[in-house]
């Protein structure tokens, strides 16, 4: 191997677990990819996949066969019917089906979830920071080693994230401890701020809302934050309100999956779902490495999203939502263990990422897209797939199945900005082109990891360069702590133009 592409490796690795070979102090460690999505297909999942799209294939049977039961029913009357010498037999089953028509409809199809608009929060400039800043307060702090000053700096130059994202200072500073007190006012600035603009946009009176949904993984405290964004805006004293903690980036999927379910639940209503993360409750002191990577790619961010499943707010809403599939292997030691909140010897807590994390995130992202194949992929590419199980899988075989080609599927794709290495991986695996990467290479380079928020910041980024036409499918993928892989696919209503007073995109190096 030439030594630029061995250099090119290590640097790799560093993003990821990262050591450096010639560094006596560090130890040599090897780091797995993501699985071969080429190499094998889990046939559970594609069953699992079939089994939601037939669940909901009550809908599709009954509708037709209705449709065709109350066209006989017209083809059997005359004009004369609906003249002076009207036939009430005939008559009365015609507005008797019409009724019926009407309350399968009405009552048992399950209501559409739209998305109304969403906000990403954009922090103040003065919370900007550079690498170079990064690094040069870090070692101002006296709170790391040399060899944990050469890995955050390693890290952060193959990361792929840019020089002005945001991060508060005082983390930096010499003998900081963390407090609730800092926690909550970084939450109050964040998530205040994406609920203001939505608010603003939407024009929805806070008394309107009936369902909240806030989630933030590490910092968790009472009155949880939900109670904290009921008593700033005083919503309804009967909102139903709930706050999701420690489930990791994946958590603003998990919290859409929530808000639907109570949407159907209290139909006619509508739903805030806010997903934030604080990055200075994530912040570690330490000099594990494991822990430190945390700090080289979390970054201050915070969105907010509101739904209805009001029918007539079809007109105005951007999206609808299509489908929702959620993957969790917890039930795996590795899984569970490969992002980990834990103290270090010292007694410093932070979040401990394992070496197995990309391997295990493949493996989590693998069998969510295998599930939500059949219920996207044009019939085209899902008779190519099963052709190959009947006829060219053979025992023994060396030759790789057919792997459908979910670009068919969607126009646009929001994967969660990790790191540049993961987004490499899932490209290569995948199959994605870099226009289907853009909206999360951009994401990573101008706002960092901002956990659950992350794939809002790329949506707005495809709204802000009018990416998004009328009928467009759009998929977010989230991965966390767990391990689980969330995704959600969306169906633009209208085509999409961000609005530039709004826009997070906006006098920033990567706007329109």
């Amino acid at each position: 191997m030439a030594a630029s592409d061995e250099t090119e490796l290590l640097l790799t690795e560093i993003v990821n677990r990262g050591i450096i070979e010639d560094s006596p102090t560090f130890s040599i460690r090897v780091r797995r990819g993501l699985p071969d999505f080429l190499g094998s297909v889990n046939l559970k999942y594609v069953r699992l996949g079939y089994g939601y799209l037939l669940s909901h294939g009550f809908y599709f049977v009954t509708a037709p066969v209705l449709a065709v039961v109350f066209g006989a029913a017209i083809g059997k009357l005359t004009w004369e019917d609906f003249g002076l010498r009207l036939d009430l037999a005939n008559a009365f089953f015609l507005v008797g089906l019409l009724c019926l028509i009407l309350y399968v409809h009405l009552h048992l199809t399950p209501r559409s979830t739209y998305l109304l608009d969403f906000a990403c929060f954009r922090p103040p400039d003065h919370l900007k920071i550079t690498k170079e800043e990064y690094i040069e307060l870090a070692r101002k702090s006296g709170k790391f080693n040399t060899n944990s000053i050469e890995f955050q700096q390693m890290v952060l130059k193959s990361s792929g994230i840019g020089d002005e994202t945001y991060l508060p200072r005082i983390v930096f500073q010499p003998g900081y401890k963390i407090t609730l007190r800092d926690g909550r006012e970084e939450a109050s600035m964040l998530i205040f701020g994406a609920v203001d603009d939505i608010l603003a946009t939407t024009r929805i009176r806070p008394k309107d809302i009936k369902i909240l949904i806030v989630n933030c993984g590490v910092l968790n405290t009472t009155p949880s934050l939900s109670a904290m964004v009921i008593n700033h805006y005083k919503l309804s004293h009967n909102v139903q309100s709930f706050n999701l903690g420690g489930m990791g980036c994946a958590a603003g999927i998990i919290a859409i999956d929530l808000a639907k379910d109570l949407l159907t639940a209290y139909p006619g209503s509508y739903a805030l779902v806010v997903s934030t993360e604080v990055v200075s409750f994530t912040w570690y002191n330490g000099n594990d490495l494991d822990m430190l990577l945390p700090n080289c790619f979390f970054r201050m961010g915070a969105a907010a999203v509101l739904l209805s499943n009001h029918r007539l707010d079809w007109w105005r809403a951007k999206y609808e939502l299509k489908q929702l599939v959620r993957t969790h292997k917890g039930m795996d030691n590795k899984s569970f263990k490969s992002i980990y909140m834990k103290e270090d010897a010292e007694g410093k807590q932070g979040l401990s990422v394992s070496q197995d994390v990309i391997e295990v995130g493949g493996h989590a992202l693998k069998a969510n897209i295998t599930t939500l194949g059949p219920l996207v992929l044009p019939v085209s590419e899902q008779f190519h797939f099963f052709k190959y199980l009947l006829f060219n899988k053979k025992r023994n075989s060396k030759s790789k199945p057919y792997i459908p080609n979910y670009k068919l599927a969607f126009e646009h794709f929001c994967i969660l900005a990790t790191s540049k290495k993961v987004l490499d991986e899932i490209q290569k695996n995948l199959e994605l082109t870099d226009e289907c990467m853009e909206a999360s290479r951009k994401t990573l380079e101008r706002f960092g990891n901002t956990s659950s928020s992350s794939v809002w910041y790329e949506l707005a980024y495809l709204e802000a360069n009018t990416r998004i036409r009328r009928g467009d499918r759009i998929l977010q993928i989230g991965f966390g702590s767990g391990f689980k892989c969330n995704s959600v696919v969306w169906k633009a209503l209208r085509s999409v133009k961000g609005d530039p007073g709004k826009s997070p995109w906006v006098l920033s190096n990567n706007s329109t």
